[in-house]
């Protein structure tokens, strides 16, 4: 079914994502809140944004940053209250900004009622909302690997069994083979869409149908055993489909589904008009630098390959279905720190990655604090870090004799933390984050890169992506024309053209310290200049270090 021409909102969206603890603490505790975003809601709507991606913020106990949810009908009582959520929720509409939602529907935290219910017994009646199974000769089931490290199991001393938790042992996975938990999550979705939210976006989705013989993993890659064994079971589709058949059918929502372990070859299996997913994540430039051993395991990373997993991608989604853009969110570094040069060229690189954003097919999703430019941090010891990945990662690599400041100086490249430092609204002592004691240590740079300073400055970052947000939406061709990477060029540059009908924009993206010599085939087509991300005018014939511009051809 050919939907790459069907105008709806969402195609066209350009989404700001927030993790709403790190965002803005509105009431002194430390913790950003509701009452935070509420009370920023006119900065959001300034940046030209048309939907906001919330970051779990049901009552959790905390150990992977929301996405270990007790209850799912309940806010989180350090950000506020369900009052405060419609007083967000009629805010951003006011604005006429659309709402998504992070639901984790892979997995409970265990103080969820139905964990400590389903652990009482091997004969509860809500035994079956897990995966429990009984060990191999005092052994796990099977060899399966954790996300965070050690065991995807877990032996609960109650009735002598393993419990399934494909993340921490405080998330165990949800039994989708069970129709009575399938109908659990259906009411609850109901619950939050008859509110009136716009989206949800599905956390883990590619891993939700397991495969229940679970047998052993054969392969040492992370990534390998993700795709083969915990990612696109073999009632996925199904699932999905009943999911849509009786919720999502009923409501005017937006469904993204988180998919790691998805690949180009069944990308599309998730995403059809009456059976699947409107559109989904995939991590295949997000995964480009890591290793064998996973995230901690970092690999020089290629401008090559990454041209060509975009070009793999929108190939993908040529015809059929509809793809998201991304360079970084809450479980990742951030994006000029990773893709660009965060030092001497660090405004120049952050809005070369914005244009390279907002210029590509696809939903660009943005996180908060890329739009200023927030770089990462770096933790000094292990203790500073905030996040159980880090936490536990460093466990696994002390077993195996990694020093400490080996360790951290990939955690500082990969981890995390980077992404979730407190926004940087101004250059005072605390970010203009809080008054009170910050829950995580802020980034020192706020004194220089905080959204404050940039709103005044007409050549800032922040201002930037402003005039790019403007720019995309001032030409459609950037939603739903085509996508074509010109092959063959200097291994620094990143050049493409976007085409529809009989206009023609081509993008062109430095990425390196050096300046470098357009091919003449480029430079005789370039027309009109219509944004550029240095403040002077564009050089014809070159590209300056970290250079993007945006021609008419």
């Amino acid at each position: 079914m050919d939907r790459k021409t069907d105008r709806v909102w969402w195609k066209e969206a350009v989404v700001y994502q927030i993790y709403p603890r790190s965002f803005k603490d509105g009431n002194g505790d430390g913790v950003g809140d509701l009452r935070g975003i509420i009370d920023n809601l006119d900065y959001i709507q300034s940046l030209g944004v048309d939907a906001v991606w919330l970051n779990p913020i049901f009552k959790s106990p905390n150990d992977d940053g929301g996405y270990d949810i007790s209850d799912y009908y309940s806010i989180q009582p350090e950000f506020g209250t369900m009052q405060e959520f419609d007083e967000l929720l009629a805010g951003l509409h006011q604005r006429k900004l659309k709402l998504i939602m992070d639901l984790v529907l892979n997995h409970s935290s265990d103080e969820h009622v139905w964990f400590q219910a389903s652990r009482k017994s091997k004969d509860n009646p809500y035994r079956d909302y897990y995966f429990w199974r009984p060990g191999k000769a005092g052994s796990p089931p099977n060899n399966w690997p954790s996300f965070f490290g050690g065991s995807a199991w877990q032996l609960d001393e109650a009735t002598g069994e393993y419990y399934l938790h494909l993340f921490s042992k405080k998330q165990p996975d949800l039994n989708w083979e069970n129709p009575a938990l399938r109908n659990e999550l259906y009411q609850l979705m109901k619950f939050w869409l008859e509110k009136g939210v716009d989206g949800l976006r599905l956390d883990v989705i590619s891993a939700i149908s397991k495969r229940i013989d679970f047998s052993d993993t054969t392969t040492s890659d992370f990534n390998e055993t993700i795709r083969l064994k915990y990612a696109n079971g073999p009632r996925l589709k199904e699932f999905i489909k009943e999911a849509k058949d009786q919720v999502w059918n009923n409501y005017d929502v937006l469904t993204v589904g988180e998919g790691p372990g998805i690949t180009p070859l069944n990308a599309l299996d998730y995403l059809h008009e009456k059976e699947g997913l409107d559109m989904i994540f995939h991590f295949g430039h997000m995964f480009l630098d890591q290793g064998k051993g996973g995230r901690f395991d970092p690999v020089p990373w290629s401008l090559k390959d990454f041209k060509a997993i975009f070009k793999t991608w929108d190939d993908t989604f040529k015809d059929h279905g509809w793809g998201s853009v991304f360079l970084g969110n809450h479980d990742f570094p951030r994006m000029v720190s990773r893709w660009g040069n965060d030092t001497r060229y660090w405004s120049e690189s952050s809005k070369l990655l914005l244009t390279l954003l907002l210029t590509m097919r696809g939903t660009p999703f943005i996180f908060m604090g890329d739009e200023i430019g927030m770089t990462n941090i770096s933790l000094k010891s292990v203790s500073e870090s905030q996040d159980i990945e880090t936490k536990t990662g460093w466990l696994e690599a002390k077993k195996i004799g990694i020093a400490e400041r080996d360790f951290l100086k990939a955690a500082n490249y990969a981890g995390r933390d980077n992404a979730r430092t407190p926004f940087q609204w101004s250059g005072l002592q605390k970010a203009g984050f809080t008054v009170g004691t910050p829950w995580m240590k802020i980034n020192p740079n706020h004194a220089r890169i905080n959204a404050g300073f940039q709103d005044y400055d007409p050549n800032s970052v922040l201002n930037y992506f402003r005039r790019m947000v403007k720019t995309r939406k001032a030409h459609p061709l950037l939603t739903y024309g085509s996508y074509k990477p010109l092959e063959g060029v200097v291994d620094n540059l990143f050049i493409f053209l976007r085409e529809k009908g009989q206009e023609k924009l081509m993008i062109l993206l430095n990425f390196s310290n050096d300046v470098t010599i357009l091919p003449k085939e480029v430079s005789v087509q370039l027309n009109t200049l219509l944004i550029g991300n240095y403040p002077d005018q564009h050089v014809q014939g070159e590209l300056r270090p970290w250079e993007a511009c945006v021609y008419q051809c």
